[in-house]
């Protein structure tokens, strides 16, 4: 009977298996899961637009006067309060990597070309509701609840960048 029980078990198991399996993402989506980039390329004060995951993801190359401004941001201030050196990686303070989606509505903000609207704060302008973002991608003006997120990011060379 114990025999019989465990067989069972096994059956069944063996039997499940290719469903279960087929709720793992697929290879396809996988590949998606991380996204490299060379950013060296990319000079002081432009950005670059990255895909990951279907969303797009600024990379801004700040300038020392933009990281300095940045980092002198009184928290206070903040509706999201965040310090800059928390949203960059030690080191790197010039390169701010951020989910380019408007946390209002999920709308893409504009800012990255040199003709866009930066907004107030010279960072990044949504211009569906008027939230206005600075130069670390921190709400400061407009219906926008938070900050633009930071993705999961590393830094593989000088200038190549990982996200995901």
């Amino acid at each position: 009977m114990l025999a019989a029980g465990g067989f069972a078990a096994v059956g069944a198991g063996a039997m499940a298996w290719p469903f279960i399996s087929s709720m793992n993402p697929a290879r396809d989506v996988l590949a998606l899961s991380t996204t490299e980039a060379d950013i060296g390329a990319v000079p002081v004060g432009a950005a670059v637009t990255l895909m990951w995951r279907g969303k797009p993801v600024f990379v801004r190359h700040r300038s020392p006067a933009e990281v300095t401004a940045a980092g002198q941001v009184d928290m206070g201030e903040l509706r999201d309060p965040q310090a800059d050196s928390a949203r960059v990686k030690a080191g790197k303070a010039e390169w701010l990597v951020v989910i380019g989606v408007c946390t209002h509505l999920g709308c893409v903000p504009l800012g990255q070309k040199p003709t866009d609207p930066r907004g107030d704060y010279n960072g990044w302008f949504c211009p569906c509701h008027g939230s206005h973002y600075d130069t670390s991608g921190r709400i400061r003006k407009g219906p926008a609840p938070a900050n633009l997120a930071v993705p999961t990011y590393a830094f593989t060379s000088d200038t190549q960048i990982k996200i995901g």
